[in-house]
């Protein structure tokens, strides 16, 4: 999972972005490792159809839709013939959709097009990069519909891959997701993906700027992921249960607001 792609990104995005010469480094380890990388969409069509999988397949993903996607890593990409993802944030990417509140530099539609044309897919990340579990019904729907909706009409096809801003989802946003007609939609979780997670819970692991090309190797490999991503796994446990505790709060005021409006 990558995010922005910069020699000087953002104070915001700085810790989740990686240069492009350690993307480079990167990609050509996968390459001569054997990798091979396949697109969300191609692994739900694979693990719905029952094909088999390449014996190294690889999903490169990048969230939110930096403008360095295109600058930096597509260059790179179409050298080694790589298949992507980018989930982009609909009203973060620059244009007529845009809703301000975007962390850095994002693409252009045009730029986007163009990663679509290179064999990038293009997949959804909500319209305005929120918590989803934290929104009621009605604004979780929006920001799921209103993505799937400008990027249909965008790019001519509906996208059918997802991945949860933040990575934070409950089953209440993964049925969302779902019924809004995505196949596949992809979470964090710091660990390496399997079948029995889902298809609306595949996880992903997070390269960082402090990212080492050996540590990336071992992660790749599926050696050490457990000691790597130790402390992201203790912090999200716990913030699990803080995020449970806000929901039920929530719960608790909207069907007390429900109450009060059904009495007039």
């Amino acid at each position: 999972m990558y995010h922005a792609v910069a020699h000087s990104p953002a104070r915001a995005t700085h810790a989740l972005s990686v240069t492009p010469e350690a993307f480079a480094e990167q990609m050509r380890l996968l390459d001569a490792s054997g990798f091979v990388p396949l697109t969300a969409r191609e692994l739900a069509g694979a693990w719905r159809d029952g094909r088999p999988l390449p014996p190294k397949p690889v999903l490169v993903t990048f969230d939110d839709g930096y403008e360095g996607v295109h600058r930096h890593a597509l260059p790179v990409l179409r050298e080694l013939g790589f298949r992507s993802t980018v989930f982009v944030s609909t009203g973060w990417l620059r244009g007529q959709h845009d809703t301000g509140g975007a962390l850095d530099l994002m693409l252009t539609w045009d730029q986007l097009r163009e990663l679509a044309r290179a064999g990038a897919e293009v997949g959804g990340h909500s319209h305005t990069h929120p918590q989803l579990d934290q929104l009621p019904d009605e604004g979780l729907a929006f920001e799921i519909g209103r993505c799937r909706e400008i990027l249909t009409g965008e790019l001519g096809r509906p996208p059918v891959s997802f991945a949860y801003p933040y990575g934070y989802s409950s089953r209440r946003v993964r049925e969302a997701v779902r019924s809004a007609g995505f196949g596949i939609s992809l979470a964090v979780g710091n660990g390496l993906a399997a079948r029995r997670q889902g298809p609306y819970a595949v996880r992903r692991v997070t390269v960082r700027r402090t990212t080492g090309i050996a540590d990336f190797e071992r992660v790749v490999h599926g050696r050490a992921v457990a000691r790597l991503f130790a402390v992201d796994r203790a912090l999200t446990k716990g913030y699990a249960v803080v995020r449970r505790g806000r929901q039920a709060t929530s719960r608790g005021r909207q069907a007390m607001r429900r109450a009060r409006e059904a009495r007039g």
